[in-house]
């Protein structure tokens, strides 16, 4: 069968690594088309054996991009297309739809951008033009629902991490150390991710503070960079918060920290699962994937939840965190996950079995 993924972006992101994910497991013939320049993950993708096409567009409106969008497919003679985020999913969908495509699949994997609710109508008319959208999260299906997307046409695929790629390398841990110019004894406290507001990394920032010899490593980029930098100085810490910037991948940096911790109350938590991967003990306040191991009375080791009412549990918790590390002598926990339920081969598998659902039905007209 031959798949064309499209996708709004394929620079970096954590819905372009999903794809790469799946297309190294996905035994379809597989191409993608990217709505924007071609950044790190697409030329990931390419370097897989996966050819990927570039056709920038200008807004979610983007006639003519639809156009040759709906060209690029009847070339191709595709079997069924993808979407991949907001924009993809209105214009795939309809240039799709255009192409006489016969399947057409969507997957939302985050529905937090600015400005999307005022697209409802518009999305609502492209999600009419495909069969089945998958929801990364359940709020992403919840909010589907409450847009007016038909139960029946949703499906919810978790994110996944392959654990493999997170594997603690000691020999990558002393280089990117040394780079980042931190001793092996000085602990290191660590978190990756894009630097907004809303991942509250100012309470991070706060709470080294009261971790006395430790280290913040503030892992990526944003708007909220500057005035965390100068939060860094008014704590008088800016000597013990050091700012990566962004990474390719965060492997190495994984290697460097000593815990992870994540402070952000509005996450689905991919960042910490990847930590945990890592060998990493993990403070999270949000992690549905470790919240249900908890719930269930199974709990994974190393990983703490933050209380949502006690100012001190973030402080207090990294302390702990730091005497343990201490009483291991550095040794680093073994690599954990969250269950088979958020591995790669989970994400691809599921994803086949709505292509076979898709395939062996007629077409929604």
């Amino acid at each position: 069968m031959r798949v064309l993924h499209v996708i709004s972006t394929a620079a970096e992101g954590g819905a372009e690594h999903q794809l790469r994910l799946l297309l190294r497991r996905l035994p379809h013939d597989s191409e993608v088309v990217t709505l924007s320049p071609v950044g790190t993950e697409g030329r990931a993708i390419r370097a897989g054996g996966t050819p990927v096409h570039e056709l920038s567009t200008a807004c979610d409106r983007d006639v003519a991009a639809i156009v040759r969008l709906r060209r690029l497919i009847r070339r191709g003679h595709y079997d069924l297309v993808h979407t991949h985020l907001y924009r993809a999913c209105v214009q795939g969908r309809i240039a799709a739809r255009l192409a006489g495509v016969p399947h057409v699949v969507a997957t939302e994997h985050h529905l937090g951008r600015p400005g999307a609710g005022r697209l409802g109508p518009l999305y609502l008319l492209s999600e009419r033009l495909g069969q089945l959208t998958i929801a990364a999260t359940t709020t992403i299906a919840d909010r589907l629902r409450g847009w007016g997307v038909p139960g029946e046409r949703i499906v919810t695929i978790p994110r996944a991490i392959d654990p493999s790629e997170y594997r603690f390398d000691p020999a990558l841990r002393a280089t990117t150390r040394a780079r980042l110019g931190v001793t092996d004894d000085v602990p290191v406290i660590g978190v990756t991710g894009r630097l907004t507001p809303a991942k509250r990394l100012d309470l991070l920032i706060r709470a080294v503070a009261e971790v006395p010899d430790a280290v913040l490593l503030l892992v990526g980029d944003g708007p909220a960079r500057p005035a965390l930098q100068q939060l860094a100085i008014i704590e008088d810490v800016a000597d013990r918060v050091l700012f990566a910037g962004t990474v390719r991948h965060p492997r190495e940096m994984l290697c460097a920290m000593d815990v992870f911790a994540s402070p952000d109350r509005n996450t689905w938590g991919l960042a910490v699962l990847e930590a945990i991967a890592a060998g990493l003990p993990a403070i999270y306040a949000a992690c549905p994937p470790l919240e249900e191991r908890a719930a269930a009375r199974v709990p994974v080791r190393g990983t703490h939840r933050l209380s949502p009412h006690d100012r001190e549990s973030l402080p207090r918790t990294l302390r702990a965190e730091v005497l343990c590390l201490a009483e291991r002598r550095g040794a680093r926990l073994p690599a954990r996950t969250a269950g088979p339920r958020y591995h790669a081969d989970h994400l691809a598998a599921a994803v086949g079995q709505v292509y076979d659902r898709l395939t062996l039905t007629a077409p929604v007209p």
